[in-house]
């Protein structure tokens, strides 16, 4: 099968005041269609530089990012953005989400920010907010849900448009333990009957199983990587 996300030596250095701070040291890899990959490592191990260079949000200095075949190096920001628009769902620690809309309107905004104004997949969308229990919260605020319903809004904002695409930061991180089943089994769940392919950066071994395939973060680079045979949720 091939590559929907492929890397090839990239690297990237920050500078904070005169001292350079490498983040990633030519990391190359190749992510499938329909995989879920989960990148774990300690903080500093240059996953979320990763996360947000594969994402379009940052760039690298050095190397290559295709995304189903496009390379970001030679994008535009405004065709970098869509890109993001048209084929990536991001899901981040902080839920992102407007305190001035309810959560329906929450998720909805996304069909506007990709050109998709027109009548929306009233089934998709019931089936996404009905796997994640927040059916009977569309018209509650930020303000009145918890910490794990705001996130699940976030994740079904982020499955709204079926993006080729799903990239999460950390879903978990900010979640007690029921909402992270249920975060980490609707990641699973779109992946697998919605074809998605998932990238995940986690530092939470328990949420890193939910991965087909496991990579080992350090000091910037791959230090190893794992297939697992049974992913949590199956």
């Amino acid at each position: 099968m091939a590559a929907i996300i492929k890397v090839e030596q990239v690297s990237k250095t920050y500078h904070v005041g005169k001292v350079e701070v490498p983040a990633l040291r030519s990391v190359s890899l190749a992510i499938e269609q329909g995989e879920f990959v989960s990148i774990v490592g300690p903080s500093g191990s240059g996953k979320s530089t990763l996360f947000y260079i594969l994402g379009g949000l940052a760039r690298a200095d050095s190397g290559r990012v295709l995304i189903d075949g496009d390379d970001f190096a030679t994008m535009s920001d405004a065709e970098r953005t869509r890109m993001r628009r048209r084929k990536i769902g991001f899901v981040f620690q902080k839920f992102n989400l407007l305190p001035t809309l309810d959560a329906g309107q929450n998720i909805e905004i996304a069909r506007g920010i990709a050109g998709r104004d027109g009548n929306r997949d009233s089934e998709h969308f019931a089936r996404v907010v009905g796997l994640l229990g927040i059916a009977k919260r569309l018209k509650h605020r930020p303000s009145e849900m918890s910490g794990g319903e705001q996130q699940r809004v976030a994740l079904a904002r982020a499955l709204i448009n079926r993006p080729a695409i799903v990239l999460a930061d950390e879903p978990t991180g900010n979640l007690d333990s029921q909402n992270s089943e249920i975060v980490l089994g609707m990641l699973r769940h779109s992946n697998r009957e919605f074809g998605q392919t998932v990238l995940m950066i986690t530092h939470n071994p328990e949420a890193a199983a939910y991965g087909d395939r496991i990579i080992h973060m350090r000091d910037g680079a791959i230090q190893s990587e794992q297939r697992n045979p049974a992913p949590a949720g199956n």
